[in-house]
């Protein structure tokens, strides 16, 4: 039998294929991310090392992909909490995006209904023209 190699302890850095299997991505993702500067793992040779900073950073920009914003909008959002304005400022930005995502999709929502209500309607005539029919 097999067993599945201990996970690292939390501070501990983590391997390219670790943080792959720990956040279900594939590594050419990572390393996309990496080159957009996303990511900064550490170097030893050729081998990556992610530290807690990386891990959470990835976190974000997941969690930014899962709600549909650019790579760009993310990057600006991650790369405020070390920069000027601070993490306030950081906070503050991403609440008025939250606002803006939220605003675009509700008028998504919105769009959607009417486009779902007008096939109910062109459903509807057909099926009733179809009943016409000898």
């Amino acid at each position: 039998m097999t067993t599945r190699p201990t996970p690292p302890v939390d501070d501990e850095p983590r391997t390219i294929a670790q943080v792959a299997e720990e956040f279900d991505v594939t590594h050419r993702a990572i390393r996309h991310y990496e080159s957009l500067g996303l990511l900064s793992p550490e170097r030893r040779g050729t081998q990556r090392l992610f530290h807690r900073r990386d891990r959470t950073r990835l976190d974000l920009v997941l969690r930014g992909r899962r709600l549909g914003f650019p790579l760009e909008e993310i990057r600006r959002i991650v790369d405020m909490y070390d920069d000027h304005p601070g993490e306030r400022g950081q906070l503050e930005y991403l609440l008025a995006q939250i606002d803006a995502r939220r605003a675009d999709l509700e008028q998504r929502r919105a769009d959607l209904e009417i486009a779902l209500a007008e096939l109910q309607t062109l459903e509807n005539r057909c099926r009733e023209d179809l009943r016409r029919l000898p």
